[in-house]
């Protein structure tokens, strides 16, 4: 059901299409700008982003169309508890520069799949993280994007779940254009200027409208839906005077407070110090310096979101209460289209209903424009990630062009699994898509930041430790998804007839028992096998990172093995000479007496079109590191490099952070 005024006029359609035009122009244009023959200017954009770049993209890369659909009905239902995420967030967003940057750079790598190869060896331990970040990122990240972008097209456009499905993966195919991580970081930052700005806008109007704070409360707390004014019913969608605190009892069903302290803390960790989608971004940075200012700039925008998405989504539940917080299935339907409830459409409402027609297509061109940037940003890093590390290990002789397209293939397959995967996300719960997805994260991550984080502070972690750890941690995790699933939470008012880990088990609390007991495993497996000698940890720990000494590879280089693009070990195998290529090459040059081209030449054409269609590079190496551009990278960021000046200046900067996320907390307690 669209909302009035959501019809597309003239103007409308001429700022969607300008918004887009300048969205692929400057990603096309700043890719040209870094040298894309090189590994590190195709993959690190050149290793020469400033700092206000890495934070705008880190900030935009998380703070997307899913969170301000998923962070507003979440607030609108239950209050501004949700931006402990965010507040959280800050503080992790430090731990990326201050702590694991630095550890990632001692240790020599450029991909946290690569740490975990170097610091624990073997092929095993890296499939299996892979494949359990696959599932997770389908779950929790690739189907609620969609979800997100199907939720505003429904609502400002009219369009069908299918219709706006299609339209998404048609767009998204358009941003594959620009390429690299040059233009994904431009064009980042363009978006989170445009949705920002925007964001204030709209803020600025729904707190006009609604009279201020002192306007919010009453309106809030008075924001009863009329089917529970009509059933007499003296609870269900009736506001919570907890709805103005972050920390509640710890038997709240929204947000417990251990869950809250320690549960989000946990899934924030694990989310900006392991997640390769924010570990890039910042690798792309000039030096350390630039990393952590960052990662700062990034965390005082977590800040943001407290004005920009929490209060207007308390605000549209405070003006729109029969929409927003509808109660029956009934009343949802015709709501929104979704009988399990509709509090997801309370960003989208608010933009239509209050934003001026201009600025109303502008900021909705720029919500889909960010929402296809992370659409692409997945379907690049899931492909690639099953391509390389789950492909290439069972079948080790396939080619460039065979993984590359079945990195294609595996984008097809994503997409249908995602998009048959939305209904599933609408009935879960009460329709919250953000409960959805931290539900999902506490359930699989735990047991993955386990490895890492052991791996990184305990050397005495070893790869049975990690391996087993890591599969009895998952087993534990996937067996209370499953129950999520097959047990519905019951609407207000209805029998709760759910098992009892599941109804009294909170998924904050489950995320932390979840990972102490990965703990458990790893330390128990690893003490009982056999430790990994001192001298291939070195600079792979916290404890060893500014270890002048030279470490042993953890293990040697095999023929069998396929030379990758960041070579694991100082030492780079030689490039294998294929002469398949030579055949390609060679045939440009082959013409018959007639002035005719052979056969095979005819097919060197078709298969340039293949390539440049599925960009698999055929007859043009793919950009590798060279052992002095490795060095050259790795001098560029080390702290030896830095201005000790800006070092200090940026450090003070961090502490100074911290002291405003500690002190936000305490605000809003």
């Amino acid at each position: 059901m669209a909302l009035e005024g959501s019809k597309l006029d003239v103007l409308d359609i001429v700022i969607i299409v300008i918004n887009f035009v300048l969205i692929l122009a400057l990603g096309i244009w700043s890719s040209l700008r870094t040298n894309r023959e090189t590994a590190s200017g195709y993959f690190l954009a050149g290793r020469g982003m400033s700092w206000y770049l890495v934070g705008l993209s880190l900030y935009v890369s998380n703070i997307g169309s899913a969170s301000f659909v998923g962070i507003a009905g979440t607030a609108a239902l239950s209050g501004y508890s949700v931006i402990s995420y965010e507040f959280t967030g800050l503080f992790c967003l430090l731990m990326l520069g201050f702590i694991f940057m630095p550890l990632y750079i001692s240790a020599e790598v450029f991909t946290v799949p690569e740490y975990t190869k170097k610091r624990f060896g073997g092929n095993r331990l890296q499939l299996t993280l892979s494949i359990t970040s696959i599932v997770l990122a389908i779950l929790a990240s690739l189907s609620s994007e969609m979800y997100a972008g199907v939720v505003i097209m429904e609502q400002s456009l009219g369009w069908n779940i299918y219709t706006c499905v299609i339209a998404l993966l048609s767009l998204t195919g358009l941003f594959t254009v620009a390429g690299g991580l040059t233009a994904v970081i431009y064009t980042d930052a363009m978006q989170s200027i445009i949705i920002l700005i925007g964001a204030v806008i709209l803020a600025s109007l729904a707190w006009v409208e609604i009279g201020g704070l002192d306007g919010l409360y009453v309106e809030y707390m008075t924001a009863v839906p009329a089917s529970t004014v009509k059933d007499g019913n003296t609870s269900c969608g009736i506001p919570q005077e907890n709805a103005w605190h972050i920390f509640r009892p710890a038997s709240d069903p929204d947000y417990p407070w251990p869950g809250v302290l320690f549960g989000i803390t946990l899934l924030s960790a694990y989310n900006w110090g392991t997640n390769q989608i924010f570990a890039q971004r910042s690798l792309a940075a000039k030096n350390l310096t630039h990393s952590a200012g960052g990662c700062i700039l990034g965390g005082y925008l977590k800040l943001l979101p407290m004005l920009l998405m929490v209060y207007p989504g308390m605000i549209s539940r405070a003006l729109y209460p029969d929409d927003i917080a509808c109660q029956t299935p009934e009343s949802c339907e015709a709501a929104c289209s979704n009988p399990a409830g509709c509090s997801d459409i309370a960003y989208p409402k608010l933009v239509i209903e209050l934003m001026p027609v201009g600025l109303k297509r502008l900021m909705l061109a720029a919500m889909l424009a960010a929402l296809m940037s992370s659409l692409t940003s997945i379907f690049n890093s899931l492909s690639s990630l099953f391509a390389l590390d789950i492909w290439s290990k069972i079948h080790p002789q396939a080619t460039e062009v065979e993984l590359t397209v079945v990195g294609r293939i595996f984008t097809v397959v994503l997409a249908v699994i995602s998009t048959l995967w939305i209904p599933v996300i609408q009935a879960f719960g009460a329709g919250e898509l953000l409960v959805y997805i931290q539900s999902m994260a506490s359930y699989l991550s735990p047991p993955m930041f386990a490895v890492y984080s052991m791996g990184m502070f305990w050397e005495r972690t070893t790869e049975p430790g990690a391996f087993y750890g890591l599969i009895l941690g998952a087993l534990v995790g996937f067996n209370r998804l499953i129950l999520d699933f097959i047990y519905d939470s019951p609407a207000c008012g209805e029998v709760d007839d759910r098992p009892g880990i599941q109804k009294n088990f909170h998924y904050l609390h489950f995320a932390l028992v979840l990972y102490a007991v990965s703990i458990m495993f790893i330390a128990g497996i690893s003490l009982m096998t056999k430790p990994i000698p001192k001298n291939k940890l070195v600079r792979l720990t916290w404890w060893t990172r500014n270890s002048k000494n030279d470490r042993e590879p953890m293990e040697p280089v095999g023929d069998h093995q396929r030379a990758v693009v960041i070579p694991a070990d100082d030492e780079k195998p030689e490039k294998v000479h294929d002469a398949e290529d030579d055949k390609y090459e060679d045939a440009d040059n082959v013409n018959f007496e007639d002035g005719s081209q052979p056969a095979s030449l005819c097919k060197t054409r078709w298969l340039s079109f293949f390539d440049c269609l599925c960009s698999t590079g055929r007859g043009k190496q793919n950009p590798e590191f060279t052992e002095a551009e490795r060095q050259a990278t790795l001098g560029k960021m080390s702290s030896e490099e830095e201005n000790a000046f800006w070092r200090q200046f940026t450090a003070a900067n961090g502490v100074i952070c911290l002291g405003v996320g500690f002190f936000c907390f305490a605000f809003w307690a």
